[in-house]
């Protein structure tokens, strides 16, 4: 009887491993409002996923980590990468808009609007080097690591 439970187990090969080690031993714990509101507030700023494994962790003394995460730091993050994605779709547009100019204008003309274009650029430079810097002083100052 046994040999043909294993068998039948092994041969369609479908289906999960079983865990060496599984977790059958289960218990129960009741809280009122306050403690339970006390356990939720731990929990969220432990950052686990699981609340059975925050539990385990607590139980057997394992490190408390708390997660704090900066919304102003992610709003600034957001921001600066779609204004990063607009940067770079002006710099993909650049060398379009010069091939443009010196196809369908003539020399002097292209070469005017090609200098107003290197203006343009040069500032666009300008900027960017300011947001790095930004971005920099901003880490350095609220982001310690």
């Amino acid at each position: 009887m046994k040999q043909e439970n294993e068998k039948a187990h092994r041969s369609g090969g479908a289906g999960r491993k079983p865990k060496a080690d599984p977790a059958v031993f289960r218990y129960s714990v009741s809280f009122n409002a306050v403690d339970h509101a006390r356990f939720l507030a731990l929990f969220d700023q432990s950052g686990m996923r699981t609340k059975a494994h925050f539990i385990t962790a607590r139980i057997f003394g394992e490190p408390f980590k708390v997660i704090q995460i900066d919304k102003g730091a992610v709003e600034y993050y957001t921001r600066l990468t779609a204004f990063y994605s607009q940067y770079r779709g002006i710099a993909v547009n650049y060398n379009q808009v010069v091939k443009a100019l010196n196809t369908n204008f003539a020399e002097k003309k292209a070469l005017a609007f090609l200098y107003k274009l290197e203006k343009a650029t040069i500032e666009l430079a300008d900027l960017n080097r300011q947001i790095i810097e930004l971005t920099r002083e901003f880490e350095a100052r609220w982001l310690p690591k």
